[in-house]
């Protein structure tokens, strides 16, 4: 189903529905006491339907939830799409990972009626939902039978409303990254007075994801020289990469043109460049490589067949440069250093965890554009000027900068 489409089911049916619900959940509570979070919770549920790079920023979250309820069983409900970085990243067993197709509209209602049944019959003891102001995941917190729901609420925002059977919301802050607010849901477990983000602790933001992915030193040697095998332009030369794609929002991407300087650059001062993406990205690929000109950029778009094989790829390279999306912060779980483009939304809020990152951003007047107020509805028309403005030349002095400063570093294995 089209993205748009979604979103309009959202809007219309989604108001309507939330509506119904919290009228009846106002009427039932007359005769019930408020939802308390059980000190011995069993299964706790967390929604986390958006892009798989939210995963990673969902780490600290789902460290903090295991700390705190060590008892618990942490149950994922996800897109089906989304589900890979998840079994990676081993967040939770296998029969704890629910999902959601929404390949038609038919898939969808039947998976939500499923999913809901089925969690319903497992017991949540509560729900945290992470998304923005999304009403079917609103939906879905009441229709998996937890008590104690939280989420986050537009408080006074028009238009933006999901009812109010949320038992513990707390308030979106669009001034603080979103791993801290994830950790302030968890807090929101056991708060008894609203607005409950007011007890919460005092946090600095977490340095790391607190996620990892085990691979030994003969798996990444292997890699190595297979990807040496199958790219002859990257033996004895330091491999830098480059994400170009813009997926699902295409505003996100920096020109190609732009790219296309910078990988010409390197290339002249000797550095192997590989352009990364999914299929999809192929004509992109090409396009940059005739601009470019040059043996030493080479096409790796649908050469990783998984997460884990992008993983790999990183270990392989000194250096990303990419646009803001998953690769930037699957990028955080390796030693490489990376430097993402942000503009149409803010590296303040989806930054990428730890220190071995550059966010690259413009800072004209209307940027940020990208909200959940406005739900990542942007209007420039793909006219970005956001990243247009943000010149090639000294992206490519900062990264040509940091090669040079860091050569013959090795990549080390964690666990090697």
């Amino acid at each position: 189903m089209k993205l748009q489409t979604q979103r309009q089911i959202d809007r219309w049916l989604g108001q309507v529905l939330c509506g119904v619900v919290s009228l009846w959940v106002r009427l039932s509570s007359l005769w019930r006491t408020p939802a308390v979070m059980p000190p011995d919770a069993r299964h706790i549920l967390v929604i986390l339907l958006s892009e798989m790079g939210s995963i990673v920023l969902a780490g600290p979250m789902f460290a903090a939830l295991r700390q705190r309820y060590p008892n618990a069983a942490i149950h994922i409900l996800q897109m089906k799409k989304n589900q890979e970085v998840t079994r990676l990243l081993s967040l939770t067993e296998a029969a704890h990972m629910h999902s959601i197709d929404d390949s038609s509209g038919a898939t969808l209602v039947g998976d939500i009626l499923r999913v809901s049944a089925k969690l319903r019959a497992i017991g949540m003891d509560a729900v945290i939902d992470c998304e923005l102001f999304s009403r079917v995941s609103a939906l879905l917190s009441f229709a998996c039978g937890a008590q104690v729901r939280t989420g986050f609420t537009p408080h006074t925002q028009e238009g933006l409303y999901r009812g109010s059977f949320i038992t513990h919301a707390i308030a979106y802050n669009p001034y603080q990254h979103i791993s801290l607010q994830f950790l302030t849901l968890v807090d929101a477990l056991q708060a008894h007075s609203a607005p409950r983000s007011k007890a919460a602790p005092l946090r600095s933001l977490p340095q790391d994801s607190a996620l990892s992915v085990p691979f030994s030193s003969a798996e990444l040697s292997a890699y190595q020289a297979q990807l040496t095998r199958d790219h002859p332009a990257t033996q004895s030369k330091r491999l830098v990469l480059l994400y170009a794609g813009g997926g699902i929002l295409p505003e996100r991407a920096w020109p190609k043109e732009h790219y296309a300087r910078v990988a010409q650059g390197l290339c002249q001062s000797g550095y192997a460049v590989g352009l990364i993406g999914l299929k999809d990205d192929a004509a992109l690929a090409r396009e940059l490589r005739a601009l470019v000109g040059s043996a030493l950029c080479i096409d790796l778009t649908g050469y990783t067949r998984s997460i884990r094989e992008l993983l790999m790829l990183f270990y392989a390279a000194d250096l990303l440069i990419t646009n803001d999306g998953g690769p930037g912060h699957f990028a955080t779980l390796t030693p490489i250093q990376t430097m993402v483009f942000f503009g149409p939304e803010t590296g303040k809020l989806y930054g990428p965890l730890g220190k071995r990152n550059v966010v690259l951003e413009s800072g004209i007047a209307c940027s940020p554009c990208l909200s959940a107020y406005n739900h990542r509805l942007t209007f420039c028309d793909g006219d970005n000027q956001c990243l247009k403005r943000i010149a090639p030349d000294p992206v490519l002095d900062q990264a040509l900068a940091f090669l040079r400063a860091h050569s013959g570093i090795p990549a080390a294995a964690p666990g090697a």
